[in-house]
């Protein structure tokens, strides 16, 4: 039997292939490259960046013909990086240090990259990657390098770090499977994998256990355990070959699913809905069966810019993810920027906690030259469907009064403006704070719905930083004090006659949304690819049953014990 590694599984499946080491290194490419006058230079660093920005636009039309939208979004980004003035000005700077047009590429990136690294913020850590993404095509295309040839045999992609563009550039059966040295999964490249549906293993970087996989290997993955076997014997890879096949028949069962309803065999039903970062992804989550959207992260309007994005930009955005929702609901979060996530035009000062610092509504309601017209865009499109604003970060009554202030304010300005808008959009809020979720009972008389964002009401509830993997097993959903506060949101929210949803990662995980149903939550919104496991988890059970077991947890005391009976019992 052979040894098998271990790393963390971000998306569950079975893969077997060769192992392609991803990310070519380019020293031999660079040591032999005779740069050329500085003005030669500086033209080749031009024509290259004009070069592959046509590249990525062609690639984003092939993506948007086959209907990959989260791909074809990404490689926007990256498109958009290409042609910031922000990247060829630095290339200039690094140009005027050494006339070598592929160094000063690589230079400028690595220097925009190490910027948003600085930022202690696993989102924008994860932009490195494709800063660095974007220097290194550049520079390959200044070097002549060419992309490595496919065989007809599937390949798993392996590396530290995994290009988005490598994934995205390559037809989806040709990748079995995705092995990241990094343990981001906010990466682009596991966005990309996720959306495709690729098994995804990160976090092998820790005891350099990628180093012993090495480029040609035959590898069995699995994404569910987290487990990579190299180099199997032929009994092992008997045995994986038959729960791959159990995983193709399972696939076209939850394909079956698309278009029921999530509800009990008792008849309970819980909307499943999408979370989004542009409108583009829409159609995808409309493929898993979303009935709408549940978290439109509208920051991604106001990123890869130089600028605020204005009224009229951020309402063709929000109005094309509407109307996609087909009448269904698309609840739009307001900014959740700040010092956590900042952006270079709003000159928020670095602090040393950004995550209990200045950011999303607490900025908002400061800056009515960001949030007036973010209001009024989102008002504007919910003339073209049904829409719901959702504030982050709201910690007490007095912020959300605050809120429906601008909120009124701008139905006047758009009144007197004669700009269409809708009257009847509900405002509610996320409860991401342990201060929001004990005064859940107050907020619920003002809010028309809660959604609970579980990302930050873990991490604030437990002061367990969930980017930090050395108190990652600290870092859990299940803990007793976050159930106590999720039922006390939602039973708030049914004894005062408004919904209450979930949009955070525990939202995806099939057995908390057994005990999130049994507890009374009207919707849970997701990734789209999460949807059918979710939904065949509610449907094979009765609200009863779910009840019963949700009593035994709440009796239970320790966060791991309920994961392992809930693993148990469903």
């Amino acid at each position: 039997m052979a040894d098998a590694i271990r790393g963390k599984g971000v998306i569950s499946g079975i893969a077997i292939g060769k192992i392609m080491l991803a990310g070519q290194n380019l020293d031999g490419y660079l040591v032999n490259y005779q740069p050329e006058s500085k003005e030669v230079e500086a033209k080749k660093a031009q024509d290259a960046l004009t070069a592959v920005a046509e590249t990525l636009r062609e690639n984003i039309e092939r993506l948007q013909k086959q209907e990959m939208v989260e791909q074809a979004a990404i490689m926007e980004a990256h498109r958009m990086m290409v042609q910031d003035p922000m990247m060829a000005q630095k290339i200039e700077e690094k140009l005027d240090e050494e006339a070598n047009a592929p160094q000063a590429v690589l230079k400028a990136a690595e220097e925009q990259a190490q910027m948003f690294e600085s930022m202690e913020d696993e989102y924008f850590a994860a932009r490195a990657v494709d800063l660095r993404d974007v220097g290194k095509r550049v520079a390959k295309y200044i070097l002549g390098v060419k992309e490595p040839e496919l065989g007809d045999e599937k390949v798993i992609l392996c590396g530290r770090e995994i290009e988005p563009s490598v994934i995205a550039g390559m037809p989806t059966d040709k990748i079995a499977g995705v092995i990241l040295g990094s343990g981001s999964t906010t990466a682009h490249a596991v966005i990309i994998a996720k959306a495709r549906a690729i098994p995804t293993i990160v976090g092998l970087n820790k005891e350099d256990r990628i180093d012993k996989i090495a480029d040609g290997d035959h590898v069995i993955m699995d994404g569910e355990e987290g487990k990579i076997i190299v180099n199997p014997s032929e009994e092992e890879l008997a045995g994986y070959n038959e729960k791959i096949k159990k995983q193709q028949e399972l696939a076209a069962h939850y394909a079956q699913l698309k278009d029921l309803p999530a509800v009990t065999t008792d008849g309970v039903k819980v909307d499943l809905m999408a979370n989004i970062g542009t409108h583009m992804d829409v159609d995808n989550a409309l493929k898993y069966g979303a009935k709408g959207v549940g978290l439109f992260r509208s920051e991604f309007v106001f990123m890869g810019r130089q600028d605020i994005p204005n009224e009229e930009d951020q309402f063709k955005a929000y109005k094309e993810a509407v109307e996609k929702c087909q009448g269904n609901l698309c609840v739009i979060r307001t900014m959740d920027i700040g010092g956590d996530k900042p952006l270079p035009y709003l000159n928020i000062p670095e602090e040393e906690n950004p995550f209990l610092g200045y950011r999303a509504v607490r900025i908002s309601l400061q800056r009515r030259d960001l949030f007036l017209p973010q209001l009024k865009a989102i008002l504007r499109a919910g003339v073209y469907g049904k829409v719901g604003i959702m504030v982050p970060m709201v910690i007490n009554v007095a912020e959300f009064k605050k809120v429906k202030e601008f909120i009124e304010e701008a139905k006047l300005e758009l009144t007197h403006e004669g700009k269409a808008y809708a009257e009847d959009v509900q405002v509610g809020i996320m409860v991401e704070t342990p201060a929001a979720a004990v005064m859940t009972p107050v907020l619920a008389k003002y809010v028309d719905f809660f959604s609970i964002g579980t990302n930050d009401l873990v991490q604030y509830t437990l002061a367990c930083d969930r980017g930090n993997a050395n108190i990652a097993e600290l870092y859990n959903h299940f803990n007793p004090a976050v159930l106590q506060l999720i039922q006390r949101t939602i039973t708030s929210a049914r004894e005062n006659g408004i919904w209450a949803g979930m949009c955070g990662e525990m939202a995806s995980d099939p057995n908390a949304a057994v005990i999130l149903m049994a507890m009374g939550i009207s919707e849970l919104s997701m990734s789209a690819p999460s949807i059918p496991r979710v939904k065949e988890k509610i449907r094979n059970i009765s609200s009863t049953k779910a009840k019963e077991i949700l009593a035994d947890v709440m009796k239970m005391e320790d966060g791991d014990e309920i994961k392992a009976y809930l693993s148990k019992v469903l």
